[in-house]
């Protein structure tokens, strides 16, 4: 029962820190909105996760990388990510764009998106880098790839990226959808953990009363 308790104990710890956590999410999304080369000269732009940020400079249409296995109200398609270079700076930032539909007939077709020329005026979130999922050996090179490393994809390109990305908001364009999922932090496992824990724990209880005090009176053993 000890054992169970702490652990359920733990989880409500746990949930509390994420709570924590979720608050400071929102707190910054309240922010006023970064300028891109504010963020850039930044000693630690991860500092900003959740910020609205504006950003201005140049897409970097040749570098674009699809990302496979992407979900997006319901449908599983391809993420969009480009790396765009700021104006009147050498850093480079990886935008995730938008959401397009895969081609499941051709899954090597690229689906035709826009990249304007010139400089370019966006706004969004400064988010991680995408999430990764399981990927097999070796999918994670070419234009529609399963992953994407930040660190590795600076080698890769030679681009001077920063490490955070740009999650691009506002309404459908250029061939893309942007309705991203809130970011969450999961609270809601901790508390079914605990949950199961404490019951758990419950159950112990209940099994020693019955087995050891409750049947010995009900059935009392025979000589």
């Amino acid at each position: 029962m000890a054992g169970t308790l702490a652990l359920g104990r733990w989880q409500l710890s746990r949930a509390a820190q994420k709570v924590a956590m979720q608050a400071g999410m929102e707190a910054k999304s309240t922010m006023s909105i970064l300028d891109g080369r504010v963020l850039a000269a930044r000693a630690d732009p991860a500092l900003e996760l959740h910020r609205r940020v504006a950003l201005r400079g140049q897409w970097i249409p040749e570098r674009t990388v699809f990302l496979d296995n992407r979900p997006m109200n319901g449908r599983t398609g391809l993420y969009v990510v480009t790396p765009m270079r700021l104006e009147g700076s050498a850093a480079v930032v990886l935008v995730q764009r938008g959401w397009v539909a895969r081609n499941f007939m051709d899954r090597s077709h690229l689906p035709t998106i826009e990249s304007p020329t010139g400089v370019r005026e966006i706004v969004g979130r400064i988010a991680p880098p995408p999430a990764k999922l399981y990927e097999l050996s070796g999918s994670d090179t070419g234009l529609i790839r399963q992953n994407i490393d930040l660190a590795g994809f600076a080698v890769e390109t030679g681009l001077a990226l920063l490490p955070v990305s740009v999650q691009q908001t506002g309404a459908a364009g250029e061939g893309m959808l942007r309705d991203w999922p809130q970011p969450a932090v999961g609270v809601e496992k901790h508390y079914g953990y605990a949950f199961q824990w404490f019951a758990l724990s419950s159950l112990i209880a209940i099994l020693y009363v019955w087995f050891q005090i409750v049947r010995r009176f009900i059935y009392p053993r025979r000589a």
